[in-house]
């Protein structure tokens, strides 16, 4: 678990009552004494989201109501993120007040359809953990197992119906994002449903979300005819005769992967080739991409090489909403830092100090931080000066729209962000260790690259300023990796997806 970090108290305050309440609007209740300075904010911190709450004190007491429903980056408003959140009560000026417990916390509390709450009594103050809002015939491995051995087992209706996952439910976006937004245009009538890790996660208009393990959720997966998705299903997953899995991967790939990883041991291989035999068709961006599945997957059914439907925004999206959305001013040039996973450090992404490059660029610029999608419940938001972190933003591919300049080093993004035509830069300063040693690549990145590969910050300090030299440098090679990589990214790709799926009677 990330520790969240708290600076030193310089006040007094007295929690005695703590109550969970469903109306008229889910929240919770605080009260207290107040014992040394003024609270006025009460905050309850997660390492990736922030509820607060204004501080009511009079006659010595203090209180607040914290709404259990919150709108993130100018979306919906929506259940807290699961995960450990630490209470704290602030002064005016922002400086923190210790917490001194004396209440008897309510039992773990499931508020239906938005969280399940529990409460902490801490030496340091009062935590609080929020969970997906599974019924207690759903919740914890036994009710799971038993739910997996009726799902099993069941002989269910076939549904003409969509069941859509994106990155083990943490979001829904990429590829399926895009198909389900083009099938609601095509094909209102056919149901969707996304499996959501919990109810903190925003689905598309007209779409159903089911929380993953929920009893509607192994139903809806038994019986839709179709599924979208951009990982893996794993084991608990049962294909019937009728059901047609897509999978459309999440990127075009210069890392190794599957069984053409180095040193892949025999479970992992196997555990591959399991996976493997439950999707029907995989999508692929382009040709290059289709032979690594190929081989990656000894994947041997169809490959549909239409180009990456989550890449269609890039050439019709609103870059000025996305950046109204995020608040960034007009007239401040943007850069997208986006670097991928570590396999031995995956909870880290610091190979390039952010905070400290955001500096030597100077006024004018804001670098985005976007970690990878395995990073997103294990680590921390950055905070620094000309610096926002986006690592917990629902869909990247709206970054790509609002960034005028990439900047990565291993990822897939690198393969989307040259959809757009702007500047992109490689930061590698581990290049030999990940290539020689962690995963290795399917091609030399640095003879092909459409951007200056470098490891040294300040150098890359210099080349991001200069931006439009670079770009004249690495014109020929530029065009060259959008031959070769982006062929069918001309906007359309979701809809030629979505009308193969229909022509074809996979669905509707």
């Amino acid at each position: 678990m990330t520790r969240i970090e708290r600076g030193p108290t310089v006040g007094l305050a007295i929690v005695d009552s703590v109550t969970v309440l469903t109306s008229p609007a889910p929240a919770i209740a605080f009260e207290g004494a107040v014992s040394v300075g003024t609270p006025a904010v009460l905050e309850v911190r997660g390492s990736r989201q922030t509820l607060s709450a204004p501080v009511a004190v009079a006659s010595g007491r203090w209180s607040a109501t914290l709404p259990l429903l919150d709108s993130l980056w100018g979306g919906p408003a929506l259940p807290p993120r699961s995960g450990q959140y630490e209470a704290n009560l602030l002064s005016a000026d922002g400086s923190p007040l210790h917490i001194d417990l004396d209440a008897d916390l309510p039992a773990p509390q499931l508020v239906e359809g938005v969280t399940r709450v529990a409460f902490d009594d801490r030496e340091d103050g009062l935590g609080l953990r929020f969970s997906a809002p599974l019924s207690d015939r759903e919740r914890g491995p036994l009710q799971q197992a038993s739910l997996e051995a009726d799902y099993r087992s069941a002989r269910f209706e076939p549904l003409d119906a969509v069941f859509f996952e994106s990155f083990y439910g943490q979001n829904a976006s990429c590829n399926p994002l895009a198909i389900d937004r083009e099938l609601a245009r095509l094909r209102p009538d056919i149901a969707r449903y996304w499996s959501v890790a919990d109810a903190s996660v925003a689905v598309p208009d007209g779409a159903i979300a089911l929380i993953e393990g929920s009893e509607d959720w192994w139903r809806i997966r038994g019986s839709a005819r179709l599924l979208v998705i951009n990982d893996w299903l794993r084991k608990r997953f049962r294909k019937r005769s009728y059901q047609t899995v897509l999978q459309t991967w999440h990127g075009t790939m210069l890392k190794k992967l599957a069984l053409s990883r180095l040193r892949l041991g025999a479970r992992p291989a196997i555990a591959t080739l399991r996976e493997r035999a439950r999707w029907d068709i995989l999508l692929a961006q382009n040709p290059y991409s289709t032979k690594v599945f190929r081989s990656a997957y000894a994947f041997l059914g169809p490959v549909w090489q239409e180009g990456y439907p989550r890449d269609d925004v890039l050439l019709t999206g609103d870059a000025s909403a996305v950046r109204r959305r995020l608040g960034i001013p007009h007239g401040v040039t943007v850069l997208l830092y986006a670097p991928t996973w570590r396999d031995d450090r995956p909870d880290h992404v610091d190979h390039l100090d952010v905070s400290r490059f955001a500096e030597n660029l100077g006024a004018g610029y804001v670098t985005l931080i976007r970690g990878h999608s395995r990073t997103l419940l294990p680590g921390a938001d950055l905070k620094a000066r000309n610096v926002l972190d986006v690592t917990g933003y629902p869909d990247i591919s709206e970054l790509f729209l609002v960034a005028d300049a990439l900047i990565t080093d291993y990822s897939s993004v690198m393969f989307d962000f040259t959809v757009t035509g702007k500047p992109l830069f490689f930061f590698t300063p581990d290049l030999v260790h990940y290539r020689e040693k962690l995963r290795g690549f399917y091609f030399d990145l640095s003879a092909v690259a459409p951007g200056p590969v470098v490891s040294d910050p300040a150098e890359l300090v210099t080349l991001v300023h200069d931006r439009d030299a670079v770009r004249a440098r690495y014109a020929d090679k530029y065009r060259a990796w959008q031959r070769r990589f982006n062929p069918r990214d001309d906007g359309g790709a979701a809809e030629r997806v979505v009308r193969r799926l229909l022509e074809e009677r996979i669905i509707g």
